[in-house]
């Protein structure tokens, strides 16, 4: 046998070996059991799907497409779950009453657009609730999040990072997209020289700029609000605060941190947004939020929150503090 490999596989894909994937289908069931006990039950959407329907629901830059052979029609190989997750319940789940807790288990494929992303399969759980607005369904997914590292994965040490998205949407309404595109790229780098080259081109470039410097405790949002006092950004912070003191009041203080500029990349999120860290990976291990219009695209308005876990992530975060699956 050769020492080299002669059929390499593709760049950012990679093989589970024997070990490697009894732990991981290990943790994977861990993980489930615990989405189970909290009411929320498994659906398994197909690993590609018309493009025509999954871009109702995302942006098309993170997409692999192809063209289906036989009926000619364009697929993409699915980059996320939670648009699929939309679609089922707008179509297979049209007649029944919400609220819809439904978790998954699967591999997304998207378009490497950064020297970080060591993959571009990320195979995934997470768990979507659909059906249940506002602060009520956001705690219940930041719960579910906690318990499923905690006792599902065995992780003891971890950071639930809160934001919301209002804040800097609002700060960049009425800004011409590719400049917002940029913008939000700069904050959720912590990218200042870019921020500060920009800020000129915008009605509340100040505040965006200071944005990107608060980060941390409780603290960080109250010094939002005041930065925020008198704009349309100051109603998101002050709901920023109630959710923060909320999750507080259940138990998870200790693991909370607030950036109340941060920006995911998914452009459907409406309100709450988190990302999960742990010690070990330079990225998040996970993260969701809250997506009130993506349902409507689909024909089903509903409000809906949920968050996925990055399984490779999960597993070096779980190296990284001496073991792996509990």
């Amino acid at each position: 046998m050769k020492g080299t490999l002669e059929h390499p596989l593709p760049e950012g894909m990679r093989d589970l070996l024997p070990e490697e994937a009894e732990r991981r289908r290990d943790l994977v069931e861990r993980l489930l059991a615990r989405f189970a006990r909290r009411g929320y039950r498994v659906v398994t959407p197909p690993i590609f799907e018309l493009a025509s329907v999954l871009e109702r629901g995302l942006r098309s830059e993170d997409h692999l497409k192809f063209v289906e052979p036989d009926s000619g029609e364009v697929c993409i190989l699915r980059p996320d779950m939670t648009a699929q997750i939309a679609r089922i319940v707008a179509t297979r789940f049209a007649g029944r009453a919400p609220p819809f807790r439904l978790a998954y288990e699967g591999t997304v494929v998207r378009r490497r657009t950064s020297r970080a992303k060591k993959h571009r399969q990320i195979p995934q759980v997470g768990v979507e609730l659909c059906g249940v607005a506002g602060a009520d369904g956001d705690l219940e997914l930041l719960e579910t999040a906690a318990d499923a590292l905690a006792e599902g994965a065995g992780l003891q040490r971890f950071t639930i990072d809160l934001s919301d998205a209002g804040i800097v949407r609002a700060l960049l309404a009425g800004v011409a997209p590719p400049l917002a595109a940029q913008v939000s790229h700069a904050l959720a780098q912590k990218d200042e020289p870019t921020l500060h080259e920009l800020a000129a081109d915008l009605p509340h470039g100040r505040r965006v700029l200071a944005l990107a410097h608060l980060h941390g405790g409780r603290d960080a949002i109250v010094d939002a609000i005041a930065l925020l006092g008198g704009t349309a950004a100051e109603e998101p912070a002050r709901r920023l605060l109630a959710l923060f003191d909320a999750a507080a009041a259940r138990g998870l203080g200790a693991r909370l941190s607030a950036d109340p500029g941060e920006v995911r990349s998914l452009a459907y999120y409406t309100g709450t947004i988190f990302s999960l860290y742990a010690e070990g990976p330079g990225e998040p291990i996970g993260g969701g939020g809250r997506y009130d219009d993506l349902l409507s695209r689909y024909g089903a308005p509903q409000p809906a929150v949920g968050f996925g876990l990055d399984l490779d992530a999960l597993e070096w975060a779980l190296e990284s503090q001496g073991g792996h699956a509990k």
